[in-house]
């Protein structure tokens, strides 16, 4: 039995989430597998904390690489040897969808033992609650994180797109969202990246150092936000879209987070003159980037997209959530 959960795209109200805005999250086609009948190779903070959290009773075996870009290193120094292949994130989750995928693997497994015992073949009753997954992965990812909104647990646990909005008490409302008809969105991976965590304690500090500038660009990337959850067309997204970019890039530039970077800047004019949009995904410094439009970018923009180091990575969008991979339904907020 593989259980299976998907990655994560945040298309709309990166940090600003954090402030009660809406984010607009979706789940993509790359997922994290998990076998439980297999030792873990390797134990995640996010599946540690759950196990702590007497959430989880073990770590399983997990095969993340679908959500990660392998690159060739050079050739070690030994004449013949092949070349060693070093990986990197890509920004989809990975994560959370470890965290997930691993309770969820161990739910089904526990329920499939119960049937064994009782002598039951009815495996129709699904393993696990997912609102109960949903809240132990919550907790277990934020008490590993330091925090965090948690959209990426939400897009694992139930698949396709979302909006979600952070509550006073920390609580995550999430319901299912349709995007506007006729758009495009392509992802573009790229050579840099940054540290999710590192970017939000640059962020932090700007807080504390200049508080009204920190208010002023959260509130305008916020005000982006609402905009692109009432989106009603292509258009209007993108220029939602553009509005959280241009505050966003200013957060960065006055925090010293590198939320987007130069290859970002250089592009998005051409972007604009398409009729679309080049954004950051989720916190920002590389990893992915979205190209959002009313159709797909040109030859001429693909070709200086590749020059500053970008490369297109296919996926769709609006996964299904986590699913046991022979009898995969997706599961509803």
């Amino acid at each position: 039995m593989i259980v299976r959960a998907p990655g994560k795209l945040v298309l709309s109200g990166a940090y600003a989430v954090l402030e009660g805005a809406p984010a607009l999250v979706a789940a993509v086609d790359r997922y994290v597998l998990v076998d439980p009948a297999r030792p873990a190779a390797l134990v995640t903070e996010e599946v540690q904390a759950a196990i702590d959290a007497g959430a989880l009773d073990a770590a399983a075996w997990f095969d993340a690489s679908a959500l990660r870009s392998a690159e060739p290193e050079p050739p070690p120094a030994s004449p013949g040897a092949p070349p060693r292949e070093a990986s990197r994130k890509l920004g989809l989750g990975s994560s959370a969808a470890i965290l997930v995928a691993t309770l969820a693997a161990r739910a089904a497994a526990a329920s499939e033992a119960r049937a064994a015992r009782a002598f039951s073949e009815d495996q129709r009753a699904p393993a696990w609650d997912p609102r109960a997954l949903f809240l132990a992965a919550l907790a277990a990812h934020r008490r590993a994180q330091g925090g965090g909104s948690g959209v990426d647990v939400a897009a694992s646990v139930y698949g396709g797109v979302l909006c979600c909005r952070l509550g006073p008490g920390g609580e995550l409302d999430v319901a299912p969202h349709a995007l506007p008809g006729g758009l495009v969105i392509e992802v573009f991976a790229s050579d840099a990246s940054a540290r999710t965590s590192a970017m939000l304690e640059r962020v932090r500090a700007l807080a504390a150092r200049e508080p009204e500038a920190h208010r002023a660009l959260l509130g305008a990337a916020a005000e982006g936000a609402r905009a692109a959850a009432f989106a009603a067309d292509a258009r209007a997204l993108v220029a939602a879209l553009d509005r959280q970019v241009d505050a966003l890039g200013e957060l960065g530039d006055r925090s010293g987070a590198p939320i987007v970077t130069p290859a970002l800047r250089r592009l998005r004019p051409a972007a604009a003159a398409e009729g679309a949009t080049l954004a950051p995904s989720g916190a920002g410094g590389g990893d992915v980037s979205l190209f959002v439009g009313g159709a797909p970018p040109s030859t001429a923009w693909l070709a200086a997209a590749r020059e500053a180091g970008l490369e297109c990575v296919p996926m769709s969008l609006g996964a299904p959530g986590v699913h046991v991979l022979d009898a995969a339904r997706p599961l509803r907020a």
